[in-house]
């Protein structure tokens, strides 16, 4: 009696790779989707993401110039003509409110892409060579975290220019220290790993080991550390703006907080000049701070059960 045999398919590392990524988002997104603050947290932000993007929409870029408000009273409370009132010069300020969660927005994602990236270079580059590469760039990292971050961002946006894109940098910048010392630490017990001494034994170079085996590792916590670092680049913006070092030329809810302050309308209690801006940092900060609770939830076995 023979034996046929029966043809076996092949299946390549790339493909069980990628099947395995597949079945791990899987099961991340069930997870996150179970997690309530965390979709609520996710709700707020579509929220806020969908009125900036929608914002040339709701209102005209021309009613943001001071031409808008001639003839228009200053200070005005609510009404139907203006859902919050105008501000010191007549223009609409719910114009203002939308308009700034364009750049407001703008300048927490850009300045967490900047710190979250020269974060996780410096962490990674650290803690995995370590010597004195590791020591220098420890050095430069204890030097950010002593130096206060309010002054240097001033002198820098001072010197460099408040355009929105030099402040999302500027703050980029000055806030990747702290991210830095955690993926440090991280990457120090990842290259420990029995999976990563094989992987050098069988001869990988250290792009292999740092792409395949480290970066893997440390991913979910550079992904709650940006979700973190998220609401900490908004608050520094309102200050930075709040303090007049904000884009002259473009509304921010920081800024619109300035001109509260230099207007009187804070004297004045004028609550629909600064309460808006107020309520809406705050929300978006507190959404963004739950999302990365939510994430370390996922991805720390230990909190789970809290």
């Amino acid at each position: 009696m023979s034996v046929e045999a029966v043809p076996t398919t092949a299946v390549s590392p790339r493909r069980m790779a990628w099947a395995r990524r597949r079945r791990s988002l899987t099961h991340f997104l069930r997870q996150f989707r179970s997690d309530r603050a965390g979709m609520v947290g996710v709700a707020v932000l579509v929220l806020f993401v969908v009125v900036a993007l929608a914002a040339p929409l709701l209102f005209s870029s021309d009613e943001l110039r001071a031409s808008a408000g001639r003839g228009e009273p200053t200070l005005a409370l609510p009404s139907s003509e203006h859902w919050l009132g105008t501000d010191e010069i007549g223009r609409d300020l719910l114009a203002q409110l939308v308009w700034g969660s364009r750049i407001s927005l703008f300048i927490g994602l850009v300045g967490t892409l900047v710190a979250v990236t020269i974060g996780s270079l410096v962490g990674v580059t650290a803690g995995f060579f370590g010597g004195r590469i590791g020591g220098a760039l420890m050095a430069v990292d204890d030097w950010f975290l002593v130096i206060p971050f309010l002054p240097l961002a001033i002198v820098l946006a001072a010197v460099l220019g408040s355009s929105a894109m030099i402040l999302a940098v500027v703050i980029g910048v000055t806030s990747w220290a702290g991210s830095g010392r955690i993926l440090r630490a991280q990457v120090l017990s990842a290259k420990e790993r029995t999976f990563v001494e094989r992987s050098r034994a069988l001869g990988a170079g250290s792009w292999h080991v740092v792409s395949r085996h480290v970066l893997p590792q440390v991913a979910p916590l550079i992904l709650a550390t940006a979700t973190l670092t998220v609401p900490a680049v908004i608050l520094s913006e309102s200050a930075l703006s709040f303090l007049g070092f904000g884009d002259r030329f473009r509304p921010s809810w920081g800024k619109m907080l300035d001109g509260a302050l230099d207007s009187g309308a804070i004297t004045l209690n004028r609550w629909n000049y600064y309460l808006p801006p107020g309520l809406c940092i705050m929300a978006v900060v507190l959404a963004f701070t739950v999302i990365g609770r939510s994430l370390e939830r996922i991805f720390d076995p230990r909190l789970r059960g809290r």
